[in-house]
């Protein structure tokens, strides 16, 4: 029988493993037990994993360690050591959480660096010394041209989440980055595949990297119970109410295909009684940043998102999505439905399927290679007069082809959210969730990103509690969950 190995089986430094007992882990996830030995050994690393597999924790905690190992006797101000470059504003918030909780008993300083937000205050910052700067590409260009930051200092370069990097154009920018940097340096490349474009951006970056993966591509979390009704479209809304109030769900993610469509069923929910609230690219950071801790604290029971705002949302346990329309590219339904039954959990993911969708339907099949379970609508529930999604041109848009590069939104099995470090029944780390981070606001869903920076809601941290549906809540009673996740990892 082999033994589990643990944290301080990996030679990490006691500071890092005090912080990873108060953070209540011990063993490490399979990223994380082939990722740190390699990272601290100083070597190039090229690493496949997706969500939930704690890939944050598994660059971090070896980092904090080398830079604690080798001490600079005098830091520049500005001229970090490390580089951490991330797609989006929510998992450059996460990563840089997750620096703060296991760094928390060493003097490792760090800072985030993103658009969207006045660039004063990051201007100021970088007047103090500073050992790690975690940065989407975008606003780090414009420090670079401002000359406020120094890069000729940078020991280790993460690239996390490339794929979704690359996805959203951000690939000239790196080149332009990359070109500011020290030849001399570690380079560290997280992606969810090992696509043609991420390995040909592998051959420019590392050098005699390790290859270590625990990614499966397009497959969906086996805990999950993914269930679809057929129902009208006009119908939708009054069936979703009727399912959430006779279920007693109090935290439900339902996902629409478009902002105005995200917007007008949080309102019609709201006219129902319930507590919802919604979340897409045209929302403000701040907006987006309350609906969020809302929706985590319980206030609020049902959030309601568009597919862009959502990425790098990771909300503790999560225990139900819903699917009010499909998405256009299959792949995204798996991107979608992985916000629940993460890191051992059960989830539940339920989808509203009209007519006009079952072609979404059978691609979304083909691409997880099963039959979704089709059970009939709920009966008891009563139709307002008013259609919940109307026949309007929103609900009847032609289909788009939204690949990645076109839109900016990345398939699905590309797609990265903030993972955590693992389970915390299993004492595994987490990284951490958080706030907002981003270069530019997206206008709209579908167009095209050009460095576009930001698009989801922060995740939440900590390990995964056990799923609470509550089942035996009174019907109607859904956005009272007082509980309030401790910690943010990723």
């Amino acid at each position: 029988m082999t033994t589990a190995i643990s944290f301080a089986d990996l030679g990490l430094a006691d500071p890092l493993l005090r912080a990873i007992a108060d953070a209540g882990y011990t063993t490490p996830t399979p990223i994380q037990a082939q990722a740190i030995p390699h990272v601290l050994a100083g070597g190039d690393l090229l690493a496949a994993a997706q969500t939930g597999t704690g890939k944050t924790a598994g660059f971090v905690l070896p980092i904090l360690n080398r830079l604690m190992a080798t001490p600079l006797a005098q830091r520049a101000a500005g001229r970090p050591r490390v580089l951490i470059m991330t797609p989006t504003r929510e998992l450059t918030a996460q990563v840089e959480e997750s620096v703060q909780t296991y760094g928390r008993h060493s003097r490792i300083s760090s800072m985030v660096m993103f658009g969207g937000v006045n660039i004063n205050p990051q201007i100021s910052a970088l007047r103090r010394p500073l050992d790690i700067l975690v940065a989407t590409p975008g606003r780090l260009l414009d420090h670079c041209g401002q000359k406020t930051v120094d890069l000729s200092g940078v020991e280790i370069l993460v690239l996390d989440e490339a794929d979704r990097m690359l996805d959203m154009g951000f690939i000239r920018d790196i080149r332009k980055i990359i070109a500011l940097l020290p030849r001399q340096r570690q380079n560290l490349l997280f992606s969810a595949t090992f696509s043609d474009e991420i390995r040909e951006l592998a051959k420019g970056v590392l050098r005699d990297a390790i290859e270590v993966s625990v990614a499966a591509r397009n497959t969906t979390a086996e805990r999950v119970n993914q269930t679809v009704h057929m129902v009208d479209q006009a119908h939708k809304r009054d069936i979703l109410s009727h399912i959430i109030r006779e279920s007693g769900w109090h935290q439900v993610l339902v996902f629409t295909r478009t902002k105005h469509g995200a917007n007008r069923l949080a309102e019609k929910l709201v006219k129902d009684g319930l507590a919802a609230s919604a979340i897409h690219g045209n929302k403000s950071q701040n907006a987006r940043t309350r609906a969020l801790d809302d929706f985590k604290s319980g206030k609020v029971a049902v959030l309601v998102a568009t597919d862009i705002a959502a990425r790098g949302l990771d909300i503790d346990q999560l225990p139900q999505v819903v699917n009010f329309e499909l998405p256009n590219v299959p792949e995204d339904y798996v991107h979608r439905i992985g916000r629940t039954g993460r890191a051992g959990a059960a989830g539940s993911a339920v989808s509203l399927v009209d007519s006009s969708e079952i072609k979404y339907l059978k691609a979304i099949e083909r691409v997880i290679r099963r039959q979704i379970t089709q059970v009939p609508a709920p009966t008891g529930w009563t139709a307002s007069a008013t259609p919940a999604g109307g026949h309007d041109d929103e609900h009847r848009e032609a289909p788009r082809r939204d690949h990645g590069r076109r839109t900016g939104q990345a398939p699905a099995h590309r797609q990265g959210q903030a993972a955590r470090p693992g389970q915390r029944s299993s004492g595994q780390p987490a990284g951490h969730g958080g706030g907002p981070v981003s270069r530019q606001e997206p206008r709209s869903e579908g167009r095209p990103a050009v460095r576009r920076e930001g698009s989801g809601s922060s995740g939440h941290p900590g390990a995964p509690r056990p799923a609470n549906t509550s089942a035996h809540r009174p019907a109607g009673s859904p956005g009272a969950r007082p509980r309030t996740p401790a910690l943010l990892s990723k």
